[in-house]
Formats: C-alpha cells, sequence, structure tokens
C-alpha cells in the first residue's frame, strides 16, 4: 500500500486483516477476493448508475487494472479502468481501490495524496470531446451518500480544462474520494475519475 490512498472498500491494513480473519472463521464477504467484483462494488458505492460490468482486466498477484463501465445503443463502452491493489498478507490479502487509470478525463488537483483543509475544495482536469457537463461528487467511506457534491460544470473542446469548487460536510474520514463524471449522450455515466485526498 506505500504510496497509495485506501479509497475502498478498507480505510486501513488493519480493517483488511479483520476482514480476514473474519473470512477464515465464517467465510465472511469473499468477493473481497475477486478485483472484479470490488471494483463493481466500487461503481456502486460511487453512485453510478449503468456501470454495472467488467469491460478488461490485467491482473498481477498484487495488482490489477480493471475497466468498468456500460452497455448503450452503441455497444459496449469502458467508463473507468479502476486501479487495485492487494492490502494486507496472505493469500487471501483482500483487493483495495487506491485510484483510476485517467485518459480522456482526469482529476489531477488536487494532487492524489494531497491534504485538504475547510471547504469548498477546489478540484479540475482535463477532458477531450465537447459538450460535457461534469459532476463532482466528495465521499467518505463512513457515509453512505456523498458529502458533498457541485453539479455541474460545462466542459469540453479546447484546451479541455475544468475546475469547480465543490462544498462539502461532516468530513471525519482520514481519506476522502472525490469523483468527477460525465455522459447524458449514449449513458448516465459514460466516464468518471477519481483521486484520493486526505484531511487536514
Amino acid at each position: 500500500m506505500e504510496g497509495h490512498q485506501p479509497l475502498w472498500p478498507f480505510g486501513s491494513v488493519d480493517e483488511a486483516r479483520a476482514w480476514q480473519r473474519s473470512y477464515r472463521s465464517g467465510g465472511h464477504a469473499p468477493w473481497h477476493l475477486s478485483a472484479d467484483e470490488t471494483a463493481l462494488a466500487f461503481a456502486r458505492y460511487l453512485g453510478l448508475k449503468g456501470v454495472d460490468r467488467v469491460t478488461r482486466r490485467a491482473v498481477t498477484d498484487g495488482e490489477a487494472h480493471i475497466g468498468v463501465g456500460y452497455r448503450s445503443p452503441e455497444g459496449i463502452g469502458t467508463a473507468a479502468v479502476i486501479h487495485l491493489v492487494r492490502i494486507g498478507d496472505g493469500a487471501d490479502a483482500p483487493w483495495e481501490v487506491v485510484g483510476t487509470d485517467d485518459k480522456e478525463l482526469s482529476l489531477t488537483s488536487p494532487s492524489y495524496g494531497a491534504t485538504v483543509g475547510d471547504s469548498p475544495v477546489t478540484v479540475g482536469g482535463s477532458i477531450t470531446g465537447v459538450d460535457e457537463s461534469l459532476r463532482v461528487a466528495v465521499h467518505q467511506r463512513s457515509s453512505a451518500a456523498p458529502i458533498g457534491v457541485f453539479c455541474c460544470v460545462p466542459a469540453g473542446g479546447s484546451p479541455g480544462r475544468w475546475s469547480a469548487k465543490v462544498p462539502f460536510q461532516g468530513a471525519r474520514d482520514s481519506v476522502l474520494t472525490v469523483v468527477v463524471t460525465t455522459g447524458g449522450h449514449v449513458a448516465e455515466v459514460e466516464r468518471f475519475a477519481v483521486t484520493g485526498v486526505r484531511t487536514g
């Protein structure tokens, strides 16, 4: 986990080890051992409607890059490639989401692992395409709903940079997940990107 932010589903190695103990004793939540299922569950946690299938996968012993996406009238589309790593020790070390591999849509500010202060947080990045409408949300693992949302940011064209100030409240976790989404052409969510930041 060195150099990575633990975004979801665990907040720390200790939490992952606690799950390992429960899995070993009673088989609790075996989906944590599947990079595919963890990636799809992360999309559900973010509330990304229609992102319900794996579109590509590259998995090694300790690292995975899982494409997740949607079906549209134009076929299967990849909304994002989720980056996961094994967290904990042993053959039953579970998968942890640590970010996304960003190309067409990126979220580069604040930088990955940066510490954010009080609300609002200034976010930004780049996007390819035209006539895009971006929604930005701030999530923490301990809350069922986002703790901050900004909608919407018109974006696209050249140079393709975008930015927004996102208000949030109730931050109590040490790590927050910021997600930006766009869609509306062929699916509700066609692309998304995330970054992990720390609370000050």
